[in-house]
């Protein structure tokens, strides 16, 4: 079963780009972040001709998550149980796969900036730590799911110096503030496996993100922000993981680009 996530930055944008690429990669379940538009603005039938249903949970120019798949498809939870929230930042679903229902989170998690060294404006950075507390409280609650469970999407958060291209650079920055990196970390020790460095330990970088301007991408000065974090029970299914720059390289990319996770069904476990 082959699970991908990616802040596509705008859907409809780059809808032209994600289509070929959709059909060469052909993941199962394929999560979306910052797809900016609302339900009427969805490209639905493009993706349903492509074989994928799409459950989304839309914003108005702003955040919005998806979930693509193709199979059948039911939502869990639109937006993050426990929390009101204004900004459409989580969507779960559950999703049957050759008859075994796996359960996935698309999640864009908010930036944070200005933390709390900026005096005029700490109210992103506390929104951010007030979303992660509740975030906590729901994977806790997933660890008792009876599926495998997979939330993957833009976390906006940096865990190690290895993670990003200049740390220091970033000391100060909403991403990579010891908070926010404590309780992203209380997240993983609750029994969650981090896909990726699963399989790639530090220090090889696994960047996700490169900003547009100054040549980022090609001087790879990038961020790891994106994640797949797997229950123990998608875990020990777990075969492979790797970051796909190709959408990066295109024309009229995101500044993302996608995370592919394959993990064995109970079939090919056994």
């Amino acid at each position: 079963m082959k699970i991908a996530t990616f802040n596509v930055n705008s859907v409809n944008a780059r809808v032209d780009g994600l289509l070929p690429w959709l059909d060469r990669l052909r993941p199962d379940i394929l999560l979306l972040q910052e797809i900016k538009t609302e339900f009427n603005s969805f490209p639905f039938f493009e993706f349903q001709t492509a074989g994928y249903e799409a459950k989304i949970l839309g914003q108005k120019s702003y955040n919005g998550v998806a979930v693509l798949s193709r199979h059948k498809i039911k939502v869990a939870a639109e937006g993050l149980p426990g929390f009101d929230d204004d900004n459409a930042r989580y969507l779960e679903a559950v999703v049957n796969v050759n008859g075994e229902n796996f359960r996935t989170a698309s999640i864009y998690l908010p930036n944070g900036n200005p933390p709390y060294n900026d005096p005029d404006d700490t109210s992103k950075f506390t929104y951010k730590l007030r979303w992660m507390e509740a975030l906590y409280n729901r994977t806790a609650e997933l660890l008792h799911s009876a599926e495998p469970v997979v939330l993957g999407g833009d976390f906006n958060v940096i865990l190690t110096d290895h993670d990003v291209y200049n740390p220091e650079l970033f000391r100060k920055n909403a991403l990579f503030r010891p908070e926010v990196i404590q309780r992203l970390k209380a997240i993983e020790y609750q029994g969650w496996t981090d896909a990726f460095r699963a399989l790639y330990p530090l220090p090889l970088n696994g960047y996700t993100y490169w900003d547009y301007a100054g040549g980022a991408f090609q001087n790879d000065m990038g961020l790891r922000i994106d994640y797949l974090w797997l229950s123990p029970k998608a875990a020990d299914r777990l075969q492979s993981c790797e970051v796909d720059k190709t959408p990066r390289a295109g024309s009229k990319p995101s500044d993302h680009t996608a995370l592919i996770c394959l993990l064995y069904t109970s079939d090919a476990a056994d």
